[in-house]
């Protein structure tokens, strides 16, 4: 695959370090919030973005891997998620589904494909890394927190015990997250799953919708198109997904648009 020329930092790009105040949203979990929307079975990604994820260099920006504020653009976990080929997520079509009601929108990539929730404990790596992250993101008074998107639960569909244990995990992470945060009540929005391994796939899905905490909200990809492996959103699915993730940010936590007086 083509490398394509790197985007200067916010080292380099003052604007990016301006005191603005950018609305922060964390992606974290698995693939599919990673995204795999146009990988090839032969694990090169086609580089096709859709209109609905094109960048907008001034009013969305990602929080790279060298915890640096720069444009975003497809694919948004390509220096988080390595092990894998990244392709389209939803991030990209939910940054510009909300920036003309939010503002400038930053994304803070977390994802990790293939990991289980157990991973994602305090203490565990991909947690610390994700609080570090988050942390990072708003130093300097630049931006303020409004959401965590997750998406993850495939890995915990293949045994009982895993599955079983999914609900106690994901309020755990919740919990925790949120202290470690600083937020008590940062707005969570999960993703139900829509795939897996079929034993243990409906006990997953069930653990999520049980969630019932405040400001948590479960949105369903089941029904959405997934790719010849029946595992990943195809690029067409992640469009979607991402306006879902941000249906559910407006109208349950976005603070209420302000329409001009009538002249």
């Amino acid at each position: 695959m083509e490398m394509e020329t790197p985007i200067p930092s916010s080292k380099q790009s003052p604007e990016m370090e301006s005191p603005q105040t950018k609305q922060i949203f964390i992606l974290s979990g698995q693939s599919n919030m990673a995204g795999r929307g146009g990988v090839t079975k032969h694990h090169k990604w086609d580089g096709v973005v859709p209109q609905e994820c094109q960048p907008n260099p001034t009013a969305i920006l990602r929080f790279s891997a060298a915890r640096h504020w720069e444009p975003a653009r497809e694919p948004l976990h390509s220096d988080i998620d390595t092990k894998k080929v990244c392709g389209v997520g939803p991030g990209m079509s939910f940054a510009n589904a909300v920036r003309e009601r939010v503002g400038v929108v930053g994304l803070v990539p977390c994802a990790v494909g293939g990991t289980a929730i157990k991973e994602w404990a305090r203490g565990e790596r991909l947690y610390e890394s994700m609080v570090m992250r988050a942390k990072e993101s708003v130093k300097g008074g630049g931006g303020e927190i409004r959401g965590l998107l997750w998406y993850q639960g495939e890995s915990d569909t293949s045994h009982q015990h895993d599955a079983e244990a999914y609900q106690g995990n994901m309020e755990k992470l919740i919990s925790n997250v949120r202290e470690d945060l600083g937020l008590p009540s940062l707005p969570i929005i999960q993703v139900a799953i829509a795939s897996g391994d079929e034993k243990y796939l409906e006990k997953v899905r069930e653990a999520q919708f049980k969630i019932s905490l405040p400001g948590v909200v479960c949105i369903d990809a089941k029904g959405l198109p997934l790719k010849e492996d029946n595992l990943h959103l195809t690029t067409e699915a992640q469009v979607k997904l991402g306006h879902m993730l941000a249906d559910a940010y407006l109208t349950n936590f976005a603070p209420p648009q302000i329409l001009p007086p009538h002249p």
